[in-house]
């Protein structure tokens, strides 16, 4: 009599009259194992039943979950979120399932969330964490999987790294604002606090103030969230240098700097465009909404998510070269807040 409900490998065993080892040997294609009067019963038992084994844990008895880790430091920025999407297009496509754990901004959870999805027996990890110490690298280490690490570097972790290439794109942000005629710049980028990727964009846009000599100048302020009137202030203080005939401009790190700025610019009552100039980092969609537009470098999130995928599932595979560094170019979105001005 069929079973109720999902036949077991015990169903089939208990209907072949054989041992639940042996239906195991016939679903792993080792019929030789068997006679074939056994492999006959067990595979009418298994046409009777219906049975359809476990993916899962087919993949478990090769040694692999066919699951990836991905773990994000902050499921709320939308930076994350369009890396998510890439990287699971890329996994599904490739035969794998994506699990997520979000670490909040809680950097104390990293350990955590390494040790949680090792538990459930990930091929891998995706991790676009927050890069400060060295639990990551510990964890990983311990847990002996593959890692490739997104948008954050961490200290002593050797492996594949994709991300956004910070140098060129800020580079491109300060040549497009020179070109406007902008000479004063401020650039207003969450706490560096050990985060690689705000380092780099701070280096580089450091670079581009010296590059550009006595023409420009610039500056560096960290916006703490919730720290309003500190912003208003290092805004006001940048106005004030632009009022000696040098139009002003400020760059933003990243989308969440952004809305910030965006946020201290009505406080003030002052427009984009007219009284400071503005290109941001990230791309949301409401930046076109904002007064004349406001600039940005759009990342290549689709791109970075579907990269860093594609390079665990290389290492999934068995490649064995040195760590590879992938990083892929943005696009500078111009709209109205970092336009010249019309000739009158």
């Amino acid at each position: 009599m069929k079973p109720t409900g999902r036949a077991t490998i015990a169903d089939v065993a208990q209907a072949a009259g054989v041992s639940k080892a042996t239906v195991s040997r016939f679903l792993n294609h080792r019929e030789r194992l068997l006679s074939p009067d056994i492999a006959t019963r067990v595979e009418a038992a298994i046409a009777q039943l219906a049975y359809s084994p476990s993916p899962m844990a087919q993949a478990l008895s090769h040694g692999r979950s066919r699951l990836i880790g991905l773990i994000v430091a902050d499921i709320t920025n939308p930076y994350s979120v369009a890396v998510l999407r890439g990287a699971e297009k890329a996994c599904q496509d490739a035969g794998y399932l994506v699990m997520l754990f979000n670490l909040g901004n809680e950097s104390e959870r990293e350990r955590e969330a390494i040790d949680a999805l090792a538990g459930y027996q990930v091929d891998g990890f995706i991790l676009n964490t927050l890069g400060r110490g060295s639990g990551v690298f510990d964890a990983v280490a311990l847990h002996g999987k593959p890692a490739v690490l997104v948008d954050r570097r961490h200290a002593g972790m050797h492996t594949d790294f994709v991300s956004l290439d910070n140098e060129a794109a800020m580079k491109a942000t300060c040549d497009h604002l020179v070109e406007g005629g902008f000479r004063e710049l401020l650039y207003v980028t969450e706490p560096l606090a050990g985060v690689s990727s705000r380092r780099e964009r701070t280096a580089a846009f450091g670079a581009c103030v010296t590059a550009n000599g006595p023409r420009m100048a610039g500056e560096v302020f960290e916006s703490v969230e919730g720290e309003q009137q500190a912003l208003d202030e290092a805004l006001a203080a940048l106005r004030k240098r632009a009022k000696r005939g040098r139009r002003a401009a400020v760059v933003a790190g990243n989308a969440v700097v952004t809305l910030r700025v965006a946020q201290a610019m009505a406080r003030l009552g002052w427009q984009f465009g007219a009284d400071l100039g503005f290109v941001g980092f990230d791309d949301p969609e409401w930046a076109s909404l904002i007064g004349p537009g406001l600039s940005t470098v759009a990342q290549p999130t689709d791109e970075i998510g579907r990269a860093a995928a594609s390079c665990l599932i290389d290492r999934l595979r068995g490649l064995e070269s040195p760590p590879r560094q992938l990083l892929l170019p943005g696009q500078l979105q111009v709209r109205g807040s970092s336009q010249a001005p019309v000739p009158a």
